[in-house]
């Protein structure tokens, strides 16, 4: 199979200063061009590229473009508004063994200490991996102290040897956690980079703004206008001299200076003639907030936005503000003015958006900066994520994504920044319309929704499914300190309204625990006659200011209890007003410390901020909100108290003959298919894959030979029929159980050939398999979110009771343990039913195989191991269906724009 990756590919990208560049390979007419970057250079450093100052050694370097890829050369250069300002280059070393190559990178002089160097490299480094190479060597004067810099920062281990005036490298191409975060930290600085002009602009434009009141430009311009914007802003339309009081001008090229972001309002056919236009008066980024670009306008679009090195948000979009003090910018055509804070909020849909923003008003949570992302032809969920990161403002994300175009480098980033900061985000698109049409049991259990799932449990985001369930979650998260564990004590003053918190606990997962005599006794001291001082704690209708606040400050001291929920009704009992309960819980200690909600049944909006001593109360009109909040504080404190898990290194792995398995079936299969039995059980062995001893038999003879040495002492077999594209074998009745002796050998494999005997190419004899819990595993490609592992129950129940779970490949060791558990199977597997345990930690491993597996191969569209016998002993796949197709493979991780 050919493998392109992105590397190979025609990509954007963004060096340090924020500059987007074009990475592209090599052409032979690329000769000329590079021949005038080395011209250009000067004498300096044309010696340390050259070792000489010679034209032509140049002259060569230039010529080595016009190489054929079968020759084990290969080169990419990075463009910059047409012009080719570096070149890196490898060219593999004849009869090498170990697959290395000598590699050399060139950097115009007005280029150098902008980031070219390393981002021409790490796509080198891309394209070398799939390609077979391991290692790259280059060899550098020892004064080149820029290049071997640019080595060493890069991540990978390098190893130098110093010879007279030169240092030779060699370098493994290990993709290593460090290499990874090495090119996230440089990824982030860009981005971050990229995006000051669009956030933090000095001077804002708006075209489009027209006299007429009620469109969308001049509703722009008019927020940006009253919302006191601290920079320099301007009106362009041609028919007027100002706009809402804003002075306009002709065109953008007439303006007095030039703007860092320029708001686009006009009709969709001229929005490309406006980015063009922007982009050669040096604009910097677009918000387009134009609707109905069809896919002409928006190619062109981006293709102005690309060629002139701005960033986009947009088109169809509400727009975006920075509540910064020295910015101030709202951008947006929104009814009010986001309050200053520190919530950062990054939305697709603009009425999702306004929502989101009326929300968190009502509950007066600020905001730091909110971006409407609406088609995300450039901007996308991850930049906000690492601008966020960075801004040293904001404390709380709230996402909403219709769409992932790299889920795999979110999921890097989002892991990232949800150890830092709550990320929310509203889990939509949970249909069953997501379900792929599916040829086996992996693929068939692998939905849409329970791939986004997967994201978002690995990546340690808070997903709820609606956005009423987001801003319940985010006023706890915003207000209150993080619960321990899920150890909840109910306080209320209606016996009732306890019995419907605790309910609702429960339901949402959360543990109501008995409470220590001692704790009974001092709370039966301190509350009226009558009342119960089990957990519900029901205070009754006769509980004071001061007896309540007592109770939950002794609840509050103790140990076992992680969070109080305190459900009231107001009463006309004189002994307390319900506001003056509700003072008795907002009016805390500082020294309380434990997670407190309040559930007022009265109230009349779902959820709100009370004011303490301390801070705020969350205060919600529906016990099931508050208790969907609490579980989802618990289980990021949960995530949080976890290590992030790391990728083990896995013995007995043999990459090298995988992927030349693979290749050789493509070959002979262009369009990809299903593997045979034999070329199944050889690819798993390839990745250590534990599997049940079998043969393969064309004949009864053959067969009644393999029972014979494979039966064991009872000589109990089992037969399957196989032919090409048979995935169900129990549908077919292709499966003969409990075979014993020549006779029934013979027989079983007679009925399979007058069956099948048309289509059949022969059959798998095994040994019969002993007692154990039926499980299945597998993989199966998702063309946006990439490999995906599932596990759970197996067999013939697997699609009936459809008991699954999923993560996104590669799985870590905490994933692969998580995903164990994850099925309602689980409790199976530890022996909860009085059985021994099974063999917990084979089936790690199984999955961390399958993991890599699914790395290492990108032609791996499906893989289905079903079912997987599950033993105190051992666990061992008893049968295999594999499904490859020719794919193009991606590298997730290289730094590219959408």
């Amino acid at each position: 199979m050919t493998v392109i990756p992105a590397s190979g590919e025609r990509v954007h990208a963004l060096l340090t200063d924020g500059t987007t560049v074009c990475v592209r390979p090599a052409r032979p007419d690329d000769q000329e061009p590079v021949l005038q970057l080395y011209a250009d250079m000067s004498q300096a450093n044309l010696r340390l590229r050259f070792f000489s100052v010679s034209r032509r050694s140049a002259e060569q370097a230039a010529a080595r473009l016009a190489r054929p890829p079968e020759s084990g050369y290969h080169a990419l250069v990075a463009e910059h508004a047409g012009r080719i300002i570096g070149v890196a280059e490898y060219q593999t070393e004849p009869g090498s063994t170990e697959r290395s190559a000598e590699v050399s990178v060139a950097v115009s002089d007005g280029r150098h200490h902008r980031g070219v160097g390393t981002l021409l490299l790490e796509h080198l480094v891309s394209a070398a991996r799939a390609r077979g190479v391991t290692t790259f060597t280059a060899v550098a004067l020892a004064e080149n102290h820029d290049m071997l810099k640019v080595f060493s920062d890069l991540g990978l281990r390098t190893d130098r040897r110093f010879d007279g005036p030169e240092v030779h490298c060699v370098i493994p191409l290990d993709e290593t956690e460090d290499y990874l975060r090495r090119v996230e930290l440089r990824g982030q600085a860009a981005d971050v980079a990229s995006l000051v002009p669009l956030l933090r602009p000095r001077c804002v434009a708006v075209v489009g703004a027209g006299r007429r009141p009620g469109s969308v430009g001049r509703a722009v311009l008019h927020n940006l206008s009253t919302g006191r914007f601290t920079g320099d802003l301007y009106a362009v339309n041609p028919a007027a001299t100002s706009v809402h009081g804003v002075r306009s001008y002709p065109s953008v090229g007439a303006l007095p200076q030039v703007p860092d972001l320029v708001v686009v309002a006009v009709p969709a056919a001229a929005c490309a003639r406006v980015a063009e236009e922007c982009g050669r008066s040096g604009v910097r980024a677009l918000l387009v907030v134009s609707v109905g670009l069809d896919a002409r306008q928006a190619r062109d679009l981006l293709a102005a936005c690309r060629d002139h090195d701005m960033r986009l948000v947009g088109p169809d979009c509400l727009g975006l503000a920075n509540t910064e003090e020295g910015v101030r910018l709202d951008a947006t055509f929104a009814a009010a003015h986001p309050a200053p804070g520190s919530a950062g909020v990054a939305v697709q849909s603009g009425g999702v958006g306004i929502a989101l923003l009326g929300g968190l008003a009502r509950l007066d949570i600020g905001v730091s900066s909110f971006v409407s992302l609406g088609d995300k032809y450039d901007v996308s969920g991850n930049d906000l994520l690492q601008w966020w990161e960075s801004d040293e403002r904001t404390e709380l994300a709230l996402l909403h994504l219709e769409s992932f175009g790299n889920p795999r480098a979110f999921s890097r980033t989002a892991r990232r920044v949800t150890r830092r900061m709550p990320l929310l985000t509203v889990d939509a698109g949970r249909t069953e319309a997501g379900r792929r049409a599916a040829a086996s049991h992996t693929a068939a259990a692998a939905t849409t929704t329970m791939t986004r799932r997967a994201l978002f449990l690995q990546a340690g985001i808070t997903a709820t499914r609606t956005v009423p369930e987001l801003l319940e979650a985010a006023a706890l998260l915003h207000a209150q300190p993080l619960p321990a564990d899920g150890r909840v004590a109910v306080v209320t003053n209606a016996g009732g309204a306890g019995v419907l918190a605790a309910d609702a606990c429960a339901e949402a997962g959360l543990v109501l625990p008995p409470l220590p005599p001692g704790l009974v006794d001092d709370l039966r001291s301190l509350l009226p006659p009558g009342a119960s001082t089990a957990n519900p704690v029901d205070a009754t209708a006769a509980v004071s200011k001061g007896q309540l606040r007592s109770c939950v400050d002794r609840l509050a001291a103790h140990d076992g209890i992680d969070a109080i929920l305190v459900a009231l009704v107001p009463t006309a009992v004189a002994a307390a007003t319900g506001d003056d309960l509700v003072r008795a819980v907002t009016r805390a200690p500082a020294r309380r410390s434990r997670t407190t909600a309040a559930v007022l049944l009265d109230q009349e909006v779902p959820v709100r901020l009370l004011p303490t001593d301390t801070g705020r109360l969350p205060a919600y009109a529906d016990p099931q909100a508050a208790a969907r909040a609490l579980a989802h504080a618990v289980e990021r404190a949960r995530r949080l108290a976890r290590p992030p898990g790391t990728v083990p290194a896995l013995d007995g792995v043999d990459t090298p003959r995988a992927r030349s398995l693979v290749d050789r079936f493509l070959r002979q299969r262009p369009d990809g298919g299903w593997l045979d039995p034999r070329l199944c059980a050889e690819l798993l062995g390839c990745y250590g894959v534990p599997q049940a001893p079998w043969a393969w038999a064309e004949t009864e003879d053959e067969a009644v030979r393999a029972a014979d040495r494979l039966g064991g002492a009872d000589g109990r077999v089992v037969l399957k029929a196989h032919w090409p594209g048979l995935v169900h074998k129990t549908a077919h009745h292709a499966v003969h159980l409990d075979v014993r002796g020549e006779a029934q050998v013979r027989a079983a494999f007679r009925d399979f050939d007058v069956r099948f005997g048309h289509v059949m190419t022969g059959a798998v004899v095994q040994p019969l398999a002993p007692r154990g819990i039926e499980l299945f595993a597998g993989v199966v490609q998702d063309e946006v979110f990439g490999p995906l592992v599932l596990f759970g129950l197996g067999g013939t129940a697997t699609e009936v009771l459809a008991d699954h779970a999923a993560r996104l490949a590669p799985l870590t060791d905490l994933d692969a343990r998580d995903l164990i558990t994850a099925p309602r199977c689980a409790p199976l597997l530890f022996g909860q039913d009085g059985s021994r345990p099974v063999d917990v930690t084979g089936l790690e491993h199984l999955l961390l195989r399958l993991s890599r597996l699914a790395g290492d191969l990108p032609a791996l569209a499906e893989l289905d191991l079903d079912p997987v016998l599950a033993r105190h002993e051992a666990v061992t796949a008893l049968d295999a269906r594999i499904r490859l197709l020719p794919r193009r493979a991606h590298d997730p991780y290289l730094r590219r724009l959408r």
